[in-house]
């Protein structure tokens, strides 16, 4: 059975991208264009990892992170922040509220999938 990975990302064509990227690779997908987005979609589906930005409208990436790490059934979901931050207060941040890994973009297909396939075996 193929993993999901939720991506969340407010620039469709980097969904897109990273979308293929994964599609590719086997596993089934989630969009969502925002924080709020998200968690209106996840809804308390299993999901295997979560890919997410960090600057996005309505709910950022570090607010969605620590809600999704408030609820039972995403607490040990991995959670790989994509973004343009390479901020180290950001990145600080992010780790503080569960990231697993942090990927500046842009980014190459191989470095998201090594990234992925480290995350869920």
């Amino acid at each position: 059975m193929a993993k999901t990975v939720l991506i969340v990302d407010d620039s469709a064509s980097i969904r897109q991208v990273v979308a293929i990227t994964l599609k590719s690779a086997g596993f089934d997908v989630i969009e969502a264009c925002d924080g709020r987005d998200a968690l209106a979609k996840l809804n308390g589906q299993r999901v295997h990892l979560i890919i997410s930005d960090v600057n996005m409208p309505n709910m950022d990436g570090i607010t969605l992170l620590k809600e999704l790490k408030a609820k039972a059934e995403y607490k040990f979901t991995p959670i790989i922040m994509l973004t343009t931050e390479s901020a180290e207060d950001k990145k600080s941040q992010g780790q503080a509220a569960g990231a697993k890994a942090w990927m500046v973009k842009p980014f190459q297909p191989a470095q998201m999938l090594a990234a992925v396939n480290k995350l869920v075996p």
